[in-house]
């Protein structure tokens, strides 16, 4: 796990970038955004969906907002970057856009609409 420290727009942000899977249960987000905040500081937090277990998306099983939960209780932001193109659960689409329209919790297409996402909604 590699953790680059920004600051844009006065806004502490710490894009992850990894080779395996970060995000796989509440406590592995927890441990995360314990280590980013720890390391750097920042508790606006980048990462690729690729980071994230694929159960994530899958809301029947309640992982995602057990997760959310968390991040709101530790006053964490979080913005996933990825392709969502390919799911098909209404749902998760509801789910990704209510969160794209809240402060807190972004699911977008690229790293550099996450960190402006992160930076115009602080």
């Amino acid at each position: 796990m590699n953790i680059e420290h920004l600051k844009d727009n006065g806004t502490d942000i710490a894009v992850i970038s990894s080779e395996e899977t970060l995000i796989v249960d509440t406590q592995s987000a927890l441990d995360l955004a314990m280590t980013v905040k720890y390391e750097t500081g920042a508790t606006n937090i980048v990462i690729c969906k690729s980071a994230v277990c694929e159960e994530f998306f899958i809301l029947s099983n309640g992982i995602a907002g057990e997760i959310l939960q968390k991040f709101i209780n530790y006053h964490v932001r979080i913005a996933i970057y990825g392709d969502y193109s390919h799911y098909t659960s209404k749902p998760l689409k509801d789910f990704i856009y209510e969160s794209n329209h809240g402060n807190d919790f972004f699911f977008v297409p690229t790293k550099e609409e996450a960190i402006q996402k992160l930076t115009e909604t602080q």
